[in-house]
């Protein structure tokens, strides 16, 4: 007898699991981090950047001028690294997925055993209890008060009650209840294995400054043909019948255009964010998760969790009435016994009273949902009893009520244990009350969760705290952390006709029932707002999908975390600080970024026109252009790329990027023209040609530095050197005999020289009239030197990280 298809409590053997899996009958899914190793590899080498420079490579080395091929080193540069650093941000997704995600409990010859995802196989008998996702499409086998909730899937709020024979969808999850289902669809063929894979995906679609950096590039890709055809008839035009030459002049006008290091740079800084994130136990679960913590200006946190710690401790037991303490623990231990999935306030529980010798006998269990707030046995022969919220079981002004929200005020947690008067599946349930005792639970505030408060309100974070508890007892934990909340609200209060505006201006609510969390972040992002919400329980799923930015605890429900674009895999609410200095690191680097390299192609982009108009040859080598972009681009960007950004993510990042980037570019192509018309003798020697393209490229030099001056703001130390640094490097390389040959230069006529240092100087002062104008007309000019905001939230971070060390040096002393 096949006892799968007979004895779902027996399970598979483990000789049908291995003829499952030698006929590939198991539940293999996608790479948890999306691309393969080879498919990074690819996207790398084969870009739109790498084939331009190498088309222009190519050209180069057909004239045999080697050093004026320099720039093809770029090529091998921005693959290498861009390759290195995808394939450690994949390592660091992969294992940290490994950790983050769902391991499925399988029945197998009658013993129940966790397997990884990838494990299951056709046939295997699934055991499941609420918070948990279904991994693969299945038939329920058993059932104990079982209900799906299906609205991922199909929008359906309601969870559908599931019995025996019933089909299941992978993706929903358990909302209350527990049971068993028979795998029927593994893998690919299941109905939701695209949800559950989608774990760690590392991509960077449907980002504001990937989308912004690609349309420049597309602009710039379109540029580079009308501007090259341009150069060639120049070159003609100005008599050059030398086919190296004109080759030379059309590589030196169009390299300088590709912005070669913004794509590697961005997608550096986007690995390293991952890497970074991933020390602190951080999965990203979306790329452009860090981009959009960046642009948060509203964290909806539970108090659960994220200011007080997970785990709860049983405090004590307070009678009412005419009860007995003995009597209301047999209870509780009856309750507990009867639960086959407890919850963390039924664990404390159970550690305080203990667990039942003989347990009774048992008709109706209603399971806890945070919906009902409350959760209840029928026993044949000792009545009805339930355990829940004092406010939702009876009357606030009851004698019960008034202590349970005195006690509640204090911020401890409190249940009421009563005895109902209806079934407590019926309708009706509980119908009246009568109190039994007060169970009061305690709840440990997290050392870091004051400074991570403070760190938010800093950087104009707004903070809501939402919670399933009592409002008072939310209230009081969120004033023991220092912070002026106002008065909490009781979300069962709220109306239709007030709930936006109450959403809006408050920032405590308690007793929150899971379609009013929802609720919440719609009414919020109504208003404007970027919306990020924390959860761990079933009853925050939709909400964290709904939310622009979803983050599930490490410890919560597969649901959870299947759904949220980041997961803190060790609970701490302090890492989320840290997630938005990333994302602000991010952004706001690599548009400091953009404006270097967007200046460097609106200069060479006139300097090609201006040529042509002019009928001039060409005043640079492809050499020239390279050692330009040295120290004025390519090694500061890469710096300012790394260091803290708490500046806030604002939208139109092409707009900034081209409000700058245009004007600067012009100017710096002005000075290095306007030089080279004026020191350029016509009909000169080849001598004289090299002194004015070196006195013109000494003017380009300066105002482009002036131009890394400005994108720098606000300084420090470190920029200030970095500022100097072109200084030094080109003075070697300007003045040195043997860099002054190998760069093709020529820096000994003096009166050329001081005439580019004049007119470069003039640009840089223009330059830096633009940057003064542009922060008056539109209100952003950033500060010359870090402000004290930005001091005081980077003694935030520390102050948490502090915090943090020690909690830890706690918990591995205990």
């Amino acid at each position: 007898m096949d006892p799968v298809a007979t004895d779902p409590t027996y399970g598979l053997s483990s000789q049908q699991v291995r003829e499952r899996i030698a006929a590939g009958e198991v539940n293999t899914l996608p790479p948890r981090s999306g691309r393969s190793t080879w498919q990074i590899i690819r996207d790398n080498v084969f870009t739109r950047i790498n084939a331009l420079l190498g088309v222009l490579f190519a050209l180069v080395m057909v004239t045999g001028s080697w050093m004026n091929g320099a720039f093809g080193l770029l090529i091998v540069a921005n693959s290498i690294i861009g390759i290195i650093q995808e394939l450690r941000a994949k390592h660091t997704l992969d294992s940290l997925a490994v950790v983050g995600e769902a391991h499925p409990t399988v029945r197998r010859e009658g013993r129940e055993q966790a397997v990884e995802r990838d494990d299951v196989v056709l046939g295997d008998i699934l055991v499941i209890k609420p918070g948990e996702q279904i991994v693969v499409d299945g038939v329920v086998s058993e059932a104990d008060y079982l209900e799906i909730d299906e609205s991922l899937l199909t929008g359906e709020s309601d969870p559908i009650p599931k019995e025996p024979g019933d089909e299941i969808m992978s993706g929903s999850f358990v909302s209350s209840g527990t049971g068993t289902y028979r795998a029927t669809k593994v893998g690919a063929d299941a109905y939701a294995a695209q949800l559950t894979a989608a774990a760690a995906k590392f991509s960077l679609v449907h980002s504001e400054l990937q989308s912004g950096i690609n349309r420049i590039l597309q602009v710039i890709t379109w540029i580079l043909i009308p501007v090259g055809i341009v150069t060639i008839i120049g070159q003609i035009r100005v008599g050059e019948n030398d086919w190296r030459a004109i080759i030379l002049a059309v590589a030196a006008a169009l390299v300088p255009m590709i912005p070669e290091g913004l794509v590697l740079i961005t997608s550096t800084a986007f690995a390293l964010g991952v890497i970074r994130l991933g020390y602190r136990k951080c999965l990203v679960n979306e790329l452009p998760a860090i981009e959009g913590l960046a642009r948060v200006d509203v964290v909806c946190a539970d108090k659960t969790g994220t200011l007080t710690e997970n785990a709860m401790a049983f405090g004590r037991l307070e009678v009412l009435g005419t009860y007995d303490e003995e009597e209301a623990r047999m209870a509780l231990r009856q309750l507990a016994a009867a639960d086959s999935a407890p919850n963390s306030s039924m664990l404390a529980i159970i550690d305080g009273v203990g667990q039942a010798e003989h347990t009774w006998d048992v008709a109706e269990i209603q399971p806890f949902t945070s919906a009902k707030k409350w959760s209840g046995v029928s026993f044949h022969e000792q009545g009805h009893w339930v355990l829940g919220a004092p406010d939702v079981l009876v009357d606030a002004e009851s004698a019960a009520g008034v202590r349970a929200g005195e006690i509640a005020a204090t911020g401890l947690r409190v249940l009421l244990l009563g005895r109902a008067s209806a079934t407590v599946t019926d309708d009706a349930a509980p119908g009246r009350v009568d109190p039994v005792a007060l169970v009061i639970l305690e709840q440990r505030v997290r050392p870091d969760a004051a400074d991570t408060l403070e760190y938010f309100r800093s950087q104009g974070v707004d903070v809501k705290i939402i919670s399933g508890d009592n409002a008072e007892s939310v209230g009081a934990v969120t004033r023991s952390l220092g912070v002026e909340a106002g008065e909490p609200v009781d979300a069962r209060t709220l109306t239709e006709a007030n709930f936006s505006e109450t959403v809006n201006d408050s920032q405590v609510f308690g007793r929150v029932t899971p379609q009013q969390k929802r609720s919440m972040v719609a009414a919020l992002q109504e208003a404007g707002h970027t919306v990020a919400m924390t959860g761990d329980g079933v009853n925050d799923v939709l909400a964290l999908k709904d939310a622009d930015l979803g983050v599930a605890m490490g410890s919560g429900t597969a649901a959870t975390r299947s759904v949220a674009k980041i997961v803190l895999l060790d609970d701490r609410f302090a890492t989320l600080p840290h997630v938005v200095g990333e994302g602000r690191r991010v952004l706001g680097n690599i548009e400091r970024v953009a404006n270097l390299f967007l200046t460097k192609t609106i200069y060479s982009s006139i300097l090609a026109v201006l040529v042509l108009l002019f009928s001039l040859p060409f005043p640079f080598q492809p050499i020239h252009v390279t050692i330009t972009g040295w120290f004025t681009i390519g090694i500061p960007a890469f710096l300012l790329s790394l260091p803290p950004n708490n500046e806030k993510a604002r939208s139109g990042f092409v707009q900034r990027v081209l409000r700058l980037g245009v004007p600067a570019g012009a100017v710096v192509a002005a000075a290095s023209f306007v030089t080279y018309l004026l020191v350029r003798v016509p009909e000169g020697t080849e001598t004289q040609a090299t002194q004015a393209s070196t006195a013109a490229l000494l003017a380009l030099i300066i105002s482009a530095t002036w131009v890394l001056a400005t994108v720098a703001r606000p300084y420090e130390w470190w920029k200030m050197l970095l500022i100097l640094l072109p200084l030094l490097g080109y003075g070697i390389i300007f003045t040195a005999n043997f860099t002054q040959r190998i760069f093709i230069l020529d820096s000994s006529n003096t009166h050329m020289m001081l005439t580019g240092m004049v007119i470069g100087l003039i640009g840089a002062a223009l330059i830096e009239g633009l940057w003064w104008m542009l922060g008056a007309i539109t209100g952003e000019r950033k500060p010359l030197w870090k402000p004290r905001a930005e001091r005081e939230a980077e003694a935030a971070q520390r102050r948490i990280e502090r915090a943090a060390r020690k909690a830890e040096e706690g918990t591995n002393e205990s």
